[in-house]
């Protein structure tokens, strides 16, 4: 699931409780979300439930309820390491039933579907919103709209969140409930007017993060700036892999290349090692992580990555190139 999604997350916990279940969060964003929210009082955890991950293994798979991240197959998150043995503390069995309580974000499917894939080629059972009701997404329906709307009777409304054609619906239902009402519709920069004569767009100024970056203009996000901390503290290291579509084999030694990484005797002997170690990594893995491209990047990735940390204290930003052949 969601790690912002604490309702759903008082949910398990209850039914656990009442089940005699052990509850595991695993992944820093439910670790972390569930502790917040229990410090501020909006998250009841049952002391007899909860376990660490660490302890997953201790207690029949029939007896815990793992709520993991990587709901949107993101290859460093809990689960989509689960689903390929690659996790320290939970490992799969032919009897788990690994729920799916998340709608796919535009742009993921492919990711998730890999995911699914994995996970029932272990033999444990996949369920998600395709096959069974067990996720709403976590806006309104058109019925909530319409019952806050007819409790507070507004005035002016301005409905906000979504693109034009789902803020021109909201407007048309607020419409429909509240006549009374002046619906006003805004985008991003509108400035709203709001005096004896009623509400209006009345004027429009820049709006959105702007970073100037030398003499050029545009939106750069944290994203970027950590890359290029990277790039100028100690460089760009990018190894090239060339595998088997097929098999996920190495067809040919990996090569590499560097951009702004200090060479001397020490770092030297370091690149001239860095082949074997990805050839060692890329040996390693699985045939799902070997023949699926973003699994096999970011596994050379964080191999790679550790190795420079610990053998120089050095962190050049990791770039894999991966060729199918």
């Amino acid at each position: 699931l969601f790690a912002s999604s604490l309702y759903r997350m008082q949910i398990l916990l209850d039914l656990s409780e009442q089940f005699d279940r052990k509850v595991a969060f695993v992944g820093r964003g439910v670790v972390e979300n569930s502790q917040i929210a229990e410090r501020l009082g909006y998250l009841r955890i049952p002391p007899s439930v909860q376990i660490r991950d660490t302890d997953v293994r201790n207690f029949p798979s029939q007896d815990v309820v793992c709520i993991c991240t990587g709901s949107q197959g993101e290859p460093p998150a809990a689960l989509p390491r689960i689903a390929i043995d690659d996790h320290r503390h939970v490992k799969l069995e032919r009897e788990d039933v690994v729920v799916f309580s998340a709608r796919e974000i535009p742009g993921n499917e492919k990711a998730i579907g890999r995911v699914m894939n994995h996970i029932a080629r272990r033999g444990a059972e996949v369920i998600y919103d395709g096959i069974k009701h067990v996720h709403v997404s976590g806006h309104g329906s058109e019925e909530e709209l319409k019952l806050m709307l007819s409790l507070v009777r507004p005035r002016y409304f301005v409905p906000i969140h979504g693109e034009y054609r789902q803020l021109a619906r909201h407007a048309r239902v607020a419409a429909r409930v509240s006549p009374s009402t002046q619906v006003v519709l805004a985008e991003d920069g509108d400035v709203i007017r709001v005096d004896e004569q009623g509400a209006r767009v009345a004027d429009k100024v820049p709006a959105g993060r702007i970073l100037i970056d030398g003499t050029r203009s545009g939106e750069v996000g944290d994203e970027v700036l950590r890359d290029r901390r990277h790039l100028a503290g100690d460089g760009l290291v990018v190894p090239v892999v060339a595998i088997s579509r097929q098999s996920g084999s190495l067809e040919e030694r990996p090569d590499v290349i560097t951009r702004g990484f200090v060479v001397d005797a020490r770092t030297e002997a370091l690149l001239r090692e860095v082949p074997d170690l990805v050839g060692a990594t890329i040996e390693g893995a699985s045939v799902e992580e070997r023949t699926d491209p973003g699994l096999i990047k970011e596994r050379i990735r964080v191999d790679l990555q550790r190795f420079f940390r610990k053998r120089s204290g050095l962190r050049p930003l990791v770039l894999p190139v991966v060729m199918e052949i």
